[in-house]
């Protein structure tokens, strides 16, 4: 997984590290906003809140009509928790509520401008080395996993074998989100007969796994078990589900914490593609 991608899990809810530094950013920017407002007499922490809304509603606009034929209905668009944002529509939006914010009202520049940059270089400078590993290839790792027959094998010797881009899903049978985006992996390994899928199992075992399966009428191919976890262990999982793309050479080219759905996973094989 990458360095920005790995996770951590808080009680029950599992967050990234990127989304970790992104909150400790916000933080600065806040504090920083707050000192500089004081002395100027004005309230930046409306604005940065306000900030905050107009790239998170843009990124996720733009997001649902880039992969708009991938959402089934209303409820799809605005559930969010597929991660689908665009990050490219959030920062541009975001820039020009800044750009109309400094024009509009000219008592913000200075708090405003020193709230930004004191944010920009608290993400800059933790979540800046992370982005320079990311950077660096990142193989599929040998970590032996079991067939629901039994037999001990590697992914890497999977994808080696067959010379396709692979999709590595980790999943247990008591997680509602994975138990949510089955459905969504089953129908896209039908349908992507170029791209491989392999749905490793966390910390269960056959019965569990295949009795699952048994019990949805899901027909999946490629199921592994990893019953201690080490798969999820060597990427830096806290949590699942999660999902990574590999290239035909086994190199890490997206990685999704969290739920997928059609839209979010559709976003993913087109790296593939």
């Amino acid at each position: 997984m990458t360095a920005l991608s790995q996770t951590v899990a808080i009680g029950p809810v599992v967050i990234s590290i990127g989304q970790i530094l992104l909150v400790f950013a916000v933080v600065v920017a806040l504090i920083s906003g707050a000192l500089a407002g004081r002395r100027s007499g004005v309230r930046v922490s409306d604005s940065l809140f306000s900030l905050i809304l107009v790239s998170l509603v843009s990124a996720r606009l733009v997001f649902v009509i880039r992969y708009w034929g991938s959402f089934d209905g209303a409820l799809a668009v605005i559930d969010i928790r597929d991660g689908g944002l665009d990050p490219l529509g959030g920062v541009f939006a975001g820039m020009g509520y800044v750009a109309w914010s400094l024009w509009r009202y000219p008592g913000l520049r200075s708090p405003l401008s020193r709230a930004l940059v004191a944010g920009g270089i608290a993400y800059g400078i933790t979540g800046g080395p992370l982005y320079v590993i990311d950077q660096q290839s990142r193989p599929l790792p040998d970590t032996a996993v079991r067939t629901v027959e039994g037999e001990q094998l590697q992914l890497t010797e999977l994808i080696a074998d067959r010379g396709k881009p692979m999709v590595v899903n980790l999943w247990a049978t008591w997680c509602p989100p994975c138990q949510r985006e089955m459905p969504v992996l089953e129908a896209a390994q039908q349908e992507e007969s170029e791209i491989l899928f392999a749905f490793v199992n966390q910390g269960e075992d056959t019965a569990q796994v295949q009795g699952y399966l048994d019990e949805h009428g899901l027909e999946l191919d490629n199921v592994f078990m990893d019953p201690h976890q080490r798969f999820g262990d060597v990427m830096g999982i806290g949590g699942v589900p999660a999902t990574f793309y590999y290239d035909a050479e086994g190199n890490l080219v997206d990685a999704h914490t969290g739920e997928v759905s059609r839209a979010s996973l559709e976003r993913g094989l087109e790296r593939l593609r």
